[in-house]
C-alpha cells in the first residue's frame, strides 16, 4: 500500500528508513550532508516554558497546481494559533533560516516531493503554503527534552511529514497518533535515518513523549525534520 493510500485509509502512514531511502534514491553523500546540517541549528528563543533544550531552523515554500517543485519564499516568522499550540502559540516566532544548500539538497527535495504527493492526492488542485522545520531536542540528566511541549496536538495544517535524522544517546521519544477524542491509533518510535511518518492533520493528532539520555555523561539529542502543507486561502 502506498503512503497516500495508507493516509487516506487511516489518517497516517509510516515509512521505514529502507523504504524512504529507496523512494528518494538520493546518493549517500547528499544524505550525509543533509543529516550533518543539524549540527548548525540555532537555539529556539521562543519557549514559553523557559526551556533551552530546542534548536531549530525554518524555511517556507509555495507549491502551485500544475507547477513542479516548491518555490522558496522570503524568510518570515512561524505562527501557530493558540488553539493549536497552547504553550507557544499566538505570537510570531522568528527562527534562523534553513541554509540554501540544505533546502536544495536532493534529500530535502525528495522529501518535499513525497509529502506533496500525499497532499495533492488528498486535495487535488490545491495551492500549498509549505513550512520546513529542522529541530534538535537536547536532553540532560534531570532535564528531559520535550519534542512536543504543547502535548498531543494538531499543527493547524493539512499534511505533516516527520522524518528522523538521528537519535544520539537517547531513550524515549515515542510518537503517538490519536483521534480528536484522544483515542490512541498508533504508538511507535522513529528510529533510523529517514524513518518517517506522514499524517492528515485534519483527521489525527500527534505528539512525542519526552526524551532522556541513556548515558548521563554523554551528549543526548533527537534530530528531526518536519514539513507541513497548508492550503493557501483564496
Amino acid at each position: 500500500m502506498t503512503a497516500l493510500a495508507e493516509v487516506q485509509a487511516r489518517g497516517f502512514s509510516r515509512l521505514r528508513p529502507e523504504a524512504t531511502q529507496a523512494l528518494l534514491g538520493a546518493p549517500g553523500a547528499a544524505l550525509r550532508d543533509f543529516a550533518e546540517s543539524w549540527q548548525r541549528l540555532e537555539m529556539d528563543g521562543f519557549m514559553a516554558d523557559g526551556g533551552r533544550y530546542r534548536r531549530r531552523r525554518l524555511a517556507n515554500f509555495l507549491a502551485l497546481p500544475g507547477e513542479a517543485g516548491h518555490r522558496r519564499g522570503l524568510h518570515r516568522p512561524h505562527f501557530q494559533a493558540s488553539v493549536h499550540n497552547k504553550l507557544n502559540g499566538g505570537v510570531d516566532r522568528w527562527f534562523a533560516p534553513v541554509e540554501d544548500a540544505v533546502a536544495l539538497n536532493p534529500v530535502c527535495q525528495g522529501l518535499l516531493a513525497l509529502g506533496r504527493g500525499v497532499a495533492d492526492g488528498l486535495k487535488p488542485g490545491t495551492p500549498w503554503f509549505v513550512e520546513m522545520h529542522q529541530f534538535r531536542v537536547e536532553a540532560a540528566p534531570g532535564a528531559p527534552g520535550l519534542p512536543t511541549p504543547e502535548g498531543v496536538h494538531h499543527d493547524g495544517v493539512d499534511v505533516v511529514l516527520i522524518a528522523m535524522l538521528a537519535r544520539t544517546n537517547l531513550q524515549g521519544g515515542e510518537t503517538l497518533v490519536t483521534d480528536e477524542a484522544g483515542a490512541e491509533h498508533a504508538r511507535f518510535t522513529l528510529d533510523g535515518l529517514l524513518d518517517l511518518a506522514i499524517l492528515d492533520d485534519q483527521r489525527v493528532m500527534h505528539g512525542v513523549t519526552p526524551v532522556e539520555p541513556v548515558d548521563p555523561a554523554l551528549p543526548s539529542s533527537r534530530d528531526v525534520l518536519v514539513l507541513t502543507w497548508k492550503r493557501v486561502s483564496r
